[in-house]
């Protein structure tokens, strides 16, 4: 992709004209006023683009963040979001410093698309009101919120504003199948505000006056002794920023060839931009997929482009502010509802869904708590629940398999000797992880040896081991001996010592004398036991038990 100053020029041109309608409708929809999140994107946007990780990455006021920020909003106040914001900017930074960019790339593709699933439905939700024309009600809980705002719609419905979000979001949703290149969003908007002007519609309410230019940078919103019970939204607001902007450049990377992004540096650029965003009265940023892929669908190849987005942006505020003030909010509804159904990637969704039934329920419960709980936390339990079905299925590879130790016999031996060996020896061989997720299953199928004198296992198999596979191989090992089975092991590695050392098993196994290095050492030891024992055995003709 070519580099050329013009086809970036362009890129942000284009970019700034689809985020402008969305820089409006996140602020209106966090709490903080559509000045909040064009400062946002301005600001952050142009921060992000000088110090960011990605080339082509736009940032700004997003949809996740708005879902995060409404709850701040009506437990702490504007001031306390610009304070969130702005420590949320400090642990972006030393996260940053901490090289943890590297560790989002574990996070599961079931966990990223349920999480994506939740969003898009909080922020339609978050729409009702704006979409019904009601006063937005009191609260943060998305689903009793909508659900009073259809209430106060039914006692007194505002047609203008249902027809009015109705339209610009089926204009945005069709256009884009039409003519994917247009940017409809501002077509839409600019279509319904032109309406409102000469038609006369009074029910649609203007977002209102703008301040004609960027406020003075101020900290007067600082309040120190609040810094405490704002960590835990801070950290919430970072990690949801982390999250989203590494997604985002991972998107971006992939849309392209060539382009790699720095991820430790991606964090720096998002916690500079955090930092400064507040100081202008913005909300936290993040970077926007959306915005990126527009970016980079029109030409962009440097950071020039997203530089450009965010000076169009700053001209549109000292210019243009009177205009934009007239933008009826349900135009604004209609952008962030057709901008929530654009989220719900079906195809992917189903792909994902039809994969493993593991891969299902993550996806499923992600979105769930989401909608039900928050972004942070429905991340936690995503990889959670997913940490745990991987550990399971993990587990239940470990297996417990009865061999022929024929091949191993020391010597040579007629087959009614080997048979009359096998009526006292059994060998059983462990194949994969032994550890906590599958060793109580081992355990249950070994105490069910069957009537034997001695039983070898044979270790060398065994991928890994915890102390918990260490302990259940103990127990196994003295429920064995109780009922009078010696039991012998063959292949134990070096990184399995540890584990049973630390626990006692080899002790326990040292103390009989019945660990052995090989196989065959592991049978002449079992012959002896049962020789000292009384048992007939057969004896070999060569003792050499060399493998």
């Amino acid at each position: 992709m070519g580099n050329s100053p013009r086809r970036d020029l362009l890129a942000g041109l284009t970019v700034a004209i689809v985020a402008l309608p969305l820089a409006l409708g996140f602020g209106v929809s966090s709490g903080l006023g559509a000045e909040a999140g064009l400062a946002t994107a301005v600001v952050a946007g142009a921060l992000a683009a000088v110090f960011g990780g990605s080339n082509l990455q736009v940032s700004g006021p997003t949809g996740a963040m708005t879902v995060v920020l409404v709850p701040i909003v009506a437990q702490y106040g504007p001031g306390g979001v610009l304070t969130v914001g702005l420590m949320a900017g400090v642990l972006l930074i030393v996260l940053a410093l901490l090289k943890a960019g590297r560790y989002m790339r574990y996070i599961p593709a079931p966990v990223v698309e349920g999480f994506t699933l939740g969003i898009a439905c909080v922020i339609g939700l978050q729409q009702i009101p704006g979409a019904l024309g009601v006063a937005k009600p009191e609260g943060d809980k998305i689903l009793v919120v909508t659900w009073k705002a259809v209430e106060a719609f039914v006692s007194a419905p505002n047609w203008t504003a249902v027809i009015l979000a109705t339209a610009v979001a089926a204009i945005m949703l069709l256009g884009a199948r039409w003519r994917p290149t247009v940017p409809f969003s501002i077509v839409a908007v600019a279509a319904a505000t032109l309406a409102c002007q000469l038609l006369p519609l009074d029910a649609a309410v203007p977002i209102g006056d703008l301040p004609s230019g960027l406020p003075a940078p101020s900290l007067g919103f600082l309040d120190l002794s609040a810094l405490g019970s704002l960590l835990a939204p801070a950290v919430a607001v970072a990690a949801l920023a982390a999250l989203e902007s590494l997604l985002s450049a991972t998107v971006a990377d992939g849309m392209t060839v060539g382009q790699q992004h720095d991820p430790d540096k991606e964090l720096f650029g998002q916690g500079i931009a955090n930092l400064a965003a507040p100081l202008f009265g913005g909300v936290p940023a993040t970077a926007a997929i959306a915005r990126t892929a527009v970016n980079v669908r029109t030409g962009a190849g440097s950071r020039l482009a997203a530089l450009t987005h965010a000076a169009v942006l700053a001209v549109i505020v000292f210019a243009a502010a009177p205009l934009v003030s007239r933008i009826p909010l349900a135009a604004l509804a209609g952008v962030l509802l057709a901008t929530a159904v654009r989220m719900v990637e079906v195809g992917a969704l189903r792909a994902m869904v039809r994969a493993t039934r593991s891969d299902a329920v993550v996806l499923v419960t992600t979105a769930v708590a989401t909608l039900a709980l928050d972004l942070v936390y429905a991340v936690v339990i995503g990889l959670a629940v997913a940490g745990a079905l991987a550990l399971r299925a993990v587990g239940a590879q470990a297996r417990l398999d009865q061999v022929d130790f024929r091949a191993d016999l020391p010597g040579e031996h007629s087959e009614e000797e080997h048979a009359l060996l096998a009526e006292h020896i059994v060998a059983y061989r462990i194949d994969g992880p032994l550890f906590f997720a599958g060793a109580h299953r081992f355990l249950l199928e070994l105490a069910e040896v069957a009537d034997v004198r001695v039983v070898i296992l044979r270790m060398s198999r065994v991928s890994t081991m915890d102390a918990t596979g260490a302990l259940v191989l103990k127990d196994a090992v003295e429920k064995l001996n109780r009922r009078g089975i010696a039991v012998m092991t063959s292949g134990v590695r070096p990184g399995q010592r540890r584990a049973l050392d630390s626990v006692g098993t080899l002790d326990l196994l040292r103390m009989e004398g019945r660990e052995y290095a090989t196989t065959p050492q592991a049978i002449a030891g079992a012959r002896a036991h049962l020789h000292r024992d009384g048992f007939p055995v057969p004896a070999p003709v060569t003792e050499e038990v060399s493998r």
